[in-house]
């Protein structure tokens, strides 16, 4: 197979594995990354800003590309996105029952919102 066939078809894959991780619409998104709640969870490096609030921004940007102009960096932010909505559903345990829970919180930075399951 040829190189840019592979990478095609990671994109493709990646595009839909970003779709089925990020179950938020985009007008939802937003208003949770406006909240409180939003910006109190996460983990925080430089400044104010959790990682998970960053990339919900991120994803925001992402959704209102088209696909066509989808750059290798969008599709190296989609595959981080996949990667940490995956991990972190795998760790829900009490917290997957309570709509307020840090844990969901963080989900949601990202995009997902585990209560659409």
């Amino acid at each position: 197979m040829a190189e840019t066939d592979h990478a095609e078809t990671d994109h493709a894959e990646t595009w839909t594995a970003f779709n089925e991780a990020v179950n938020m619409t985009p007008a939802a998104l937003r208003k949770h990354l406006d909240s409180e709640d939003s910006r109190e969870v996460g983990q925080k490096s430089d400044g104010d800003e959790s990682t998970g609030h960053a990339m919900g921004r991120r994803i925001l940007e992402i959704k209102d590309k088209k696909k066509a102009d989808l750059s290798d960096d969008d599709y190296a932010a989609m595959r981080k996105v996949v990667g940490y909505v995956h991990r972190h559903l795998k760790q829900g345990g009490k917290a997957r029952n309570d709509p307020d829970s840090a844990w969901r919180m963080s989900l949601m930075n990202w995009g997902h919102d585990p209560q659409k399951d």
